[in-house]
């Protein structure tokens, strides 16, 4: 539900309670008084900043969504793959949809320039 609330937020920018339930309620299936408490607790947490200066507070992401990806993977590669980039891009390759022609150009391409440096 908290990705859900930042997809929001990434998509639409700077939204009060009303807005980021209009947007992610009917697809979560939660009612406005949890995302009004998802985002208290987001706040809490750091995840995102508000503004309370006006009668509805406005809700935004603390950090980018490349940034909080980059996060994500890192816990992710921490407590699921005992710290192995190897063993998180085998399962991610090799599970669900599989890679287009074009991703996996742009995977040898990124593979040719770490090798580089």
């Amino acid at each position: 539900a908290e990705l859900a609330i930042l997809n929001a937020l990434w998509q639409h920018g700077p939204s009060t309670v009303r807005q980021v339930y209009e947007v992610i309620g009917k697809r979560n299936r939660i009612g406005y008084t949890t995302a009004l408490k998802l985002l208290q607790i987001m706040h809490a947490k750091g995840l995102v900043t508000r503004d309370d200066s006006n009668r509805a507070h406005i809700y935004t992401h603390a950090l980018s969504q490349q940034q909080t990806q980059r996060q994500l993977l890192g816990k992710l590669r921490q407590h699921a793959f005992g710290g192995s980039t190897l063993q998180l891009v085998l399962q991610a390759l090799g599970s669900g949809e599989p890679a287009t022609p074009e991703e996996l150009a742009r995977i040898r391409t990124i593979i040719a320039e770490l090798e580089r440096q």
